[in-house]
């Protein structure tokens, strides 16, 4: 096991990682921007290593810097948590070069997980379903061919894509010159790479995920799903677990297909199939997340496995000591993102306690918000028996949370929990369409 880990990145996602070493008895390492000299994360690690400036680029994706900071403080490992270089595949081979161990999947498993193009190949040629499209599209016309054959609407997606980049939805012709450039361009300046794909438009549908862990020895255990429907502009905003439109039978389906798909990709670490569900239950792969995802809490919580943990364990070399048949998703999770709607200083601060709540977070009072990184402020998360208990618990936490200084989406968080749909269950990925929040 490792005695040293360097955290390659900040915010509440360092503070989890932090946390999880403290309990194996693993001494940590932070690294932090000029803009961050005053975190959490910095003060809560045994070693702290400042990177470069308060921009990004200067700093959590120099990936040279982040290697020498372990290097020069004795780390045997470095795990990237979310974002950053997180998906990186050159930055795990620079690891591997100078002897570190990337705390995730083998670089080329993320090269080719992340072309979205080999992905969807490598699904269909094992027998995973995917949304009808395409191969990679030369340009508009031979795009707008293509959606003539499957029919509109459709989507245009970014091959290298994440986060929400990359992706227009196309509903006339006319409309698909225009939208084929801003995509690509968006995408070659988000990721370096402009090729484009379509998919055929599916509404309404559920974004629903699994995830999974896969040892060094093959075994694959897949940790129940996730549903992530609850979006604005692509990107979550409330995931929970499980999913209230999942039955136990429909649970076994996307768990054996997630596994297949895992070990078609030779898969280890952590890792989420992400898929989307029509109302009839059918599924179709999307993508594959080579890392640890921002709600994995849930996962956590309905199963009780520490993830983070065993991203360690697993790259460290330790097989999993559990299997498929040992998982049972008991109760209900829910994780509602809390998110700034602007900079500035943290004013009056209160978070609310009881059992099973918590919010997982980097702030503190008086605390300066950088401008400089995303808007994520912290997770609050939820777990109790039932959904609905859940649900009320939230309710009850969400309004009980201050954080003062900044605007944020604490309200409209609030409103979205108590929308009869959301507690129907009956919600799609164009809920925040209609809601208006």
């Amino acid at each position: 096991m490792f005695t040293k880990i360097l955290i390659a990145n900040r915010g509440e996602i360092a503070i989890r990682i932090i946390r999880a070493c403290k309990e194996m008895g693993i001494s940590t390492v932070a690294v932090y921007s000029q803009a961050d000299k005053e975190s959490l994360h910095v003060a809560l690690a045994d070693q702290a290593v400042c990177i470069g400036g308060a921009r990004a680029e200067e700093s959590y994706l120099d990936a040279k810097r982040i290697v020498s900071a372990a290097i020069a403080t004795g780390a045997q490992a470095i795990h990237p948590g979310y974002g950053f270089l997180a998906e990186n595949a050159g930055f795990a081979g620079m690891c591997k070069q100078y002897g570190l161990v990337f705390i995730g999947p083998p670089g080329e498993v993320i090269s080719q997980m992340g072309d979205k193009d080999a992905a969807r190949r490598l699904m269909q040629a094992n027998g995973v379903p995917v949304t009808p499209g395409t191969d990679i599209l030369q340009d508009a016309g031979e795009a707008c061919e293509a959606a003539k054959a499957i029919g509109y609407p459709v989507l245009i997606k970014a091959s290298a894509g994440g986060g929400g980049k990359g992706i227009r939805l196309v509903k006339r012709p006319e409309d698909m010159e225009k939208a084929f450039g801003t995509a690509s361009q968006e995408a070659e300046k988000a990721f370096g790479d402009g090729r484009m794909y379509l998919e055929k438009y599916l509404a309404p549908v559920k974004h629903i995920e699994v995830q999974l862990l896969a040892d060094k020895a093959g075994n694959t255990v897949c940790l129940g799903e996730r549903e992530c429907s609850i979006q604005k502009n692509n990107q979550k905003l409330i995931e929970e677990s499980p999913s209230p439109a999942v039955t136990p039978e429909l649970r076994e389906k996307l768990t054996e297909t997630a596994a297949r798909a895992a070990k078609a990709a030779g898969y280890e670490n952590a890792g989420t199939v992400e898929f989307l569900m029509d109302k009839a239950g059918h599924f179709y792969f999307m993508e594959m997340n080579t890392r640890l995802q921002v709600e994995h809490p849930v996962s956590e919580l309905v199963t009780g496995v520490d993830i983070v943990k065993w991203q360690i364990r697993i790259a460290a070399g330790v097989p999993l000591d559990f299997t498929q048949e040992d998982i049972q998703v008991r109760g209900a999770a829910i994780e509602c993102r809390i998110n700034a709607l602007g900079a500035g200083k943290v004013g009056f601060f209160h978070t609310p306690g009881g059992p099973w709540v918590r919010f997982d977070t980097f702030l503190y009072q008086g605390y300066d918000i950088p401008p400089y990184y995303d808007s994520m402020l912290g997770k609050m998360i939820v777990y109790s028996s039932t959904r609905g208990e859940a649900i009320r618990k939230m309710q009850s936490a969400l309004c009980e949370l201050v954080v003062g200084g900044t605007r944020n989406n604490i309200e409209s968080q609030i409103e979205i929990v108590r929308d009869a749909r959301f507690k129907a269950g009956d919600y799609y990925t164009d809920f925040m369409q209609h809601f208006g929040g």
